[in-house]
Protein backbone atom coordinates (compact mmCIF):
# COMPACT_ATOMS: atom_id res chain seq x y z
CA UNK A 1 0.00 0.00 0.00
CA UNK A 2 0.80 3.60 -0.71
CA UNK A 3 3.02 5.16 2.04
CA UNK A 4 0.98 8.73 1.43
CA UNK A 5 -2.41 6.54 1.92
CA UNK A 6 -1.85 5.16 5.54
CA UNK A 7 -0.64 8.76 6.89
CA UNK A 8 -3.51 10.41 8.46
CA UNK A 9 -4.22 14.11 7.33
CA UNK A 10 -3.86 16.26 10.20
CA UNK A 11 -6.78 19.37 9.94
CA UNK A 12 -7.83 21.50 12.64
CA UNK A 13 -10.51 20.35 15.16
CA UNK A 14 -13.82 21.62 13.42
CA UNK A 15 -15.06 22.98 16.93
CA UNK A 16 -12.20 25.04 17.14
CA UNK A 17 -12.44 26.04 13.33
CA UNK A 18 -16.03 27.20 13.93
CA UNK A 19 -15.21 29.21 16.78
CA UNK A 20 -12.16 30.81 14.27
CA UNK A 21 -14.55 31.64 11.78
CA UNK A 22 -16.84 33.17 13.83
CA UNK A 23 -14.73 35.36 14.74
CA UNK A 24 -13.20 36.20 11.53
CA UNK A 25 -16.93 37.16 10.69
CA UNK A 26 -16.97 39.42 13.92
CA UNK A 27 -13.51 40.96 13.06
CA UNK A 28 -14.97 41.61 9.53
CA UNK A 29 -17.98 43.08 10.78
CA UNK A 30 -16.40 45.12 13.70
CA UNK A 31 -13.09 46.65 10.90
CA UNK A 32 -14.90 46.82 7.68
CA UNK A 33 -18.44 46.72 9.05
CA UNK A 34 -19.40 44.26 6.18
CA UNK A 35 -19.75 40.30 6.69
CA UNK A 36 -17.72 38.25 4.47
CA UNK A 37 -18.47 37.04 0.81
CA UNK A 38 -16.68 35.47 -2.04
CA UNK A 39 -19.18 35.65 -5.08
CA UNK A 40 -18.78 39.49 -4.94
CA UNK A 41 -15.17 39.34 -5.86
CA UNK A 42 -15.83 36.91 -8.63
CA UNK A 43 -18.24 39.51 -10.27
CA UNK A 44 -15.57 41.95 -9.84
CA UNK A 45 -12.96 39.49 -11.66
CA UNK A 46 -15.50 38.49 -14.80
CA UNK A 47 -16.61 42.52 -14.98
CA UNK A 48 -13.04 43.22 -14.92
CA UNK A 49 -11.75 40.86 -17.90
CA UNK A 50 -15.35 41.64 -19.87
CA UNK A 51 -14.10 45.56 -19.49
CA UNK A 52 -10.41 44.22 -20.99
CA UNK A 53 -11.75 42.23 -23.80
CA UNK A 54 -15.08 43.70 -25.03
CA UNK A 55 -14.92 47.54 -23.91
CA UNK A 56 -17.74 48.77 -26.32
CA UNK A 57 -20.01 46.30 -24.85
CA UNK A 58 -19.40 46.93 -21.13
CA UNK A 59 -20.57 50.71 -22.77
CA UNK A 60 -23.52 49.41 -23.92
CA UNK A 61 -24.61 47.39 -21.20
CA UNK A 62 -26.67 48.59 -18.47
CA UNK A 63 -25.48 45.90 -16.19
CA UNK A 64 -22.22 47.20 -16.42
CA UNK A 65 -22.95 50.42 -15.97
CA UNK A 66 -24.58 49.73 -13.00
CA UNK A 67 -22.14 48.14 -11.30
CA UNK A 68 -19.41 50.55 -12.48
CA UNK A 69 -21.36 53.31 -10.77
CA UNK A 70 -21.59 51.23 -7.12
CA UNK A 71 -17.81 50.57 -7.80
CA UNK A 72 -16.24 54.35 -8.84
CA UNK A 73 -12.37 53.24 -8.29
CA UNK A 74 -13.01 49.93 -10.94
CA UNK A 75 -14.53 46.63 -9.84
CA UNK A 76 -10.55 45.08 -8.61
CA UNK A 77 -10.57 47.67 -5.89
CA UNK A 78 -13.24 46.49 -4.19
CA UNK A 79 -12.70 45.24 -0.34
CA UNK A 80 -14.06 41.41 -1.57
CA UNK A 81 -10.93 40.96 -4.30
CA UNK A 82 -8.46 41.99 -1.47
CA UNK A 83 -10.30 39.58 0.85
CA UNK A 84 -10.65 36.65 -1.64
CA UNK A 85 -6.80 37.22 -2.28
CA UNK A 86 -6.02 36.83 1.00
CA UNK A 87 -8.18 33.79 1.27
CA UNK A 88 -5.69 32.17 -1.57
CA UNK A 89 -2.48 33.62 -0.42
CA UNK A 90 -3.99 32.19 3.08
CA UNK A 91 -4.99 28.47 1.91
CA UNK A 92 -1.72 28.65 0.12
CA UNK A 93 0.92 29.05 3.38
CA UNK A 94 -1.43 27.01 5.09
CA UNK A 95 -0.49 24.18 2.42
CA UNK A 96 3.08 24.52 2.74
CA UNK A 97 3.58 24.97 6.75
CA UNK A 98 1.12 21.96 7.31
CA UNK A 99 2.51 20.15 4.31
CA UNK A 100 -0.44 19.95 2.40
CA UNK A 101 0.27 21.53 -0.49
CA UNK A 102 -0.21 18.91 -3.49
CA UNK A 103 -1.37 19.23 -7.13
CA UNK A 104 -3.85 16.12 -7.59
CA UNK A 105 -7.38 15.28 -7.80
CA UNK A 106 -8.91 13.62 -4.82
CA UNK A 107 -11.76 11.78 -5.73
CA UNK A 108 -13.43 8.25 -4.74
CA UNK A 109 -11.88 4.68 -6.89
CA UNK A 110 -14.81 4.63 -8.37
CA UNK A 111 -14.78 7.76 -10.34
CA UNK A 112 -11.35 9.12 -12.94
CA UNK A 113 -10.26 12.50 -11.95
CA UNK A 114 -11.58 13.57 -15.44
CA UNK A 115 -14.73 13.11 -14.02
CA UNK A 116 -13.98 14.46 -10.93
CA UNK A 117 -13.04 17.82 -12.72
CA UNK A 118 -16.05 17.67 -14.96
CA UNK A 119 -18.64 17.83 -11.59
CA UNK A 120 -16.58 19.91 -9.86
CA UNK A 121 -16.51 22.64 -12.80
CA UNK A 122 -20.26 21.97 -13.13
CA UNK A 123 -20.93 22.25 -9.33
CA UNK A 124 -19.27 25.50 -9.45
CA UNK A 125 -21.15 27.06 -12.19
CA UNK A 126 -24.38 26.28 -10.74
CA UNK A 127 -23.47 27.39 -7.36
CA UNK A 128 -22.03 30.80 -8.94
CA UNK A 129 -25.14 30.79 -10.60
CA UNK A 130 -26.97 30.32 -7.92
CA UNK A 131 -25.39 32.60 -5.54
CA UNK A 132 -26.20 35.46 -8.20
CA UNK A 133 -29.69 34.74 -8.06
CA UNK A 134 -29.79 34.73 -4.35
CA UNK A 135 -27.74 37.98 -4.39
CA UNK A 136 -24.59 36.38 -2.58
CA UNK A 137 -22.56 32.88 -1.60
CA UNK A 138 -22.95 30.99 1.20
CA UNK A 139 -20.56 33.27 2.94
CA UNK A 140 -22.39 36.48 2.17
CA UNK A 141 -26.06 35.11 2.78
CA UNK A 142 -26.13 32.73 5.25
CA UNK A 143 -22.65 32.98 7.44
CA UNK A 144 -22.56 37.14 7.39
CA UNK A 145 -27.03 36.75 7.25
CA UNK A 146 -26.82 34.81 10.37
CA UNK A 147 -24.15 36.69 12.36
CA UNK A 148 -26.72 40.03 12.01
CA UNK A 149 -29.61 37.96 12.71
CA UNK A 150 -30.99 38.26 9.88
CA UNK A 151 -34.05 36.41 9.07
CA UNK A 152 -32.83 35.98 5.15
CA UNK A 153 -29.21 34.59 6.55
CA UNK A 154 -30.77 31.52 8.58
CA UNK A 155 -33.60 31.23 5.51
CA UNK A 156 -30.53 30.66 3.28
CA UNK A 157 -28.57 28.52 5.27
CA UNK A 158 -31.95 26.30 5.30
CA UNK A 159 -32.41 26.41 1.64
CA UNK A 160 -28.29 25.23 1.36
CA UNK A 161 -27.97 22.76 3.61
CA UNK A 162 -31.67 21.03 2.68
CA UNK A 163 -30.81 21.33 -0.60
CA UNK A 164 -27.54 19.60 -0.18
CA UNK A 165 -29.07 16.85 1.77
CA UNK A 166 -32.02 16.14 -0.57
CA UNK A 167 -29.27 16.07 -3.30
CA UNK A 168 -26.73 13.82 -1.59
CA UNK A 169 -28.34 10.55 -2.14
CA UNK A 170 -28.03 11.05 -5.65
CA UNK A 171 -24.41 12.19 -6.05
CA UNK A 172 -22.51 10.12 -2.98
CA UNK A 173 -21.74 7.41 -5.46
CA UNK A 174 -19.24 10.28 -7.02
CA UNK A 175 -17.37 10.42 -3.88
CA UNK A 176 -17.79 7.31 -1.74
Amino acid sequence: MNKNLKQKTKYINPYLGGVLLGLVLIAANFISGRGLGASGAAKSAVVATVETMAPTHTENAAFYSEYNESHPNGPLKSWLVFQMLGLIVGAFLSGIIFRRLTFKVEHSPKITSKRRIILAIIGGVLFGFGSQLGRGCTSGSALSGMAVLSYGGFLSMAFIFGTAFALAYFFRKNWI
